[in-house]
């Protein structure tokens, strides 16, 4: 027979050890399992390592994770190019495309351009590769480029060289205005910034609808766009820039399939433009007209005795967003009584002294004569192939 001593150590034995039992599955649901805690061994009783910190991983899963997307594109030229995506890195070998990258906001991803691109001003503080028609492989493939941007002016050379360099080349080829718009639109999707492009192009357009209601009625002006004057070097009817002119109301007396003819300042005399056109950039002085007047030749010429003549930015001589401003400036120039109440035209984005040029009303207008012949141009030289080669730069 149990006495009551006995029950009752018992009894205080089995509290304690249900006090202990209970420590210990306490204890137990707090603890990792062992082959979770850094260093503790496994069940084949080997140690497991450390979990590596999450940057550590993501440099050694690098190549797994910056596997890229690739599109393919066909560019303004036929050739089918294939870009990774997204597209970050772009180095520009023209001008106007580097103007057109900053006009659709992508200035961030431009790497590199060339030593002619100065517009606008934060484009002359990006790494330059060389020249337009000869930039330097070397510097272009340092820039790990997903894509070099290109127009028709650059060398064909140039293309071939960077595609056995496994650097995709995108062109951009427009011929009038109405192309450089489209060229923008399809660029931007390119870039991967394609409702951009459609909202550039469509003020672009919109800007010039509203051009078109002012002058668009009004006759032409009969003019000589001056490219260089010695030799006398103009361009021909087939250029953006002779298209930029219709579009300003304005048509060239020289016609000719030639790019960039030289023409002979006897059949500018016979011609007889109602204006001359001249073109400038933001670091030059605008020509001095009575200087040109006193030249032989050049004083046979209505125009310049009448000083009828205009100066516009050289954002003419590019394919590019900024071209409508000039179009707009030169239209102002030529047909100020089309812009005598509140002009709903956007002054030109480039605002510099050439704006400031006064132009005085011409005269009656010649009797027509019949456009200049390509049989009047005269043969190239090694000058005029310098400077066609320098205007084919600054594009």
């Amino acid at each position: 027979m149990l006495d009551g001593k006995y029950i009752w150590r018992m009894s205080k034995a089995g509290a304690t050890l249900a006090a202990v039992l209970l420590c210990a599955g306490w204890l137990s649901a707090q603890t990792p399992n062992a082959t979770n805690v850094p260093g503790a061994p496994s069940a084949a009783g080997a140690p497991v390592s450390e979990k590596a910190p999450a940057g550590k991983a993501a440099q050694e899963n690098a190549p797994q994770q910056s596997a890229r997307a690739v599109r393919e594109v066909v560019d303004e030229t036929g050739r089918t190019v294939r870009l990774a995506q997204p597209v970050e890195r772009i180095v520009s070998l023209a001008p106007s495309l580097t103007e057109t990258i900053y006009a659709l906001g992508l200035q961030e991803h431009l790497v590199g351009d060339t030593d002619y691109c100065d517009y606008p001003a934060e484009a002359q503080k990006k790494t330059k590769v060389g020249g337009t028609i000869n930039p330097s492989l070397e510097q272009v493939v340092a820039l790990r480029p997903d894509v070099v941007l290109m127009t028709s002016i650059n060398r064909f050379e140039t293309v071939r060289a960077l595609d056995d360099l496994n650097i995709p080349v995108y062109t951009t080829d427009p011929h009038n205005v109405q192309e450089i718009l489209s060229s923008t639109i399809k660029l931007a999707d390119v870039l991967g910034a394609a409702q951009n492009g459609v909202t550039l192009a469509g003020e672009m357009q919109q800007r010039l609808s509203e051009l078109q209601q002012r002058v668009g009625e009004l006759p032409a002006k009969r003019v000589l766009f001056v490219v260089w004057t010695e030799p006398l070097i103009t361009i021909g009817k087939n250029t953006f820039i002779a298209d930029a002119l219709r579009k300003a109301g304005a048509v060239s007396i020289v016609d000719t399939t030639q790019d960039w003819p030289k023409v002979s300042l006897e059949e500018i005399v016979r011609l007889q433009p109602e204006f001359l056109v001249f073109t400038v950039q933001n670091d030059e002085k605008a020509p001095d007209l009575l200087a040109l007047s006193a030249l032989p030749g050049w004083r046979g010429l209505d125009a310049v005795r009448n000083h009828r003549f205009i100066v516009v930015s050289d954002a003419v001589n590019r394919p590019a967003p900024r071209i409508v401003s000039a179009i707009e400036d030169m239209a102002r120039q030529l047909h100020p009584e089309a812009f005598t109440d509140s002009p709903s035209v956007a002054p030109p984005v480039n605002k510099d002294p050439l704006n400031k040029e006064k132009v005085e009303k011409p005269n009656a207008a010649p009797e027509k004569t019949p456009p200049a012949q390509s049989t009047s141009l005269v043969a190239n030289d090694a000058a005029f192939c310098m400077r066609i080669e320098h205007l084919a730069c600054n594009r």
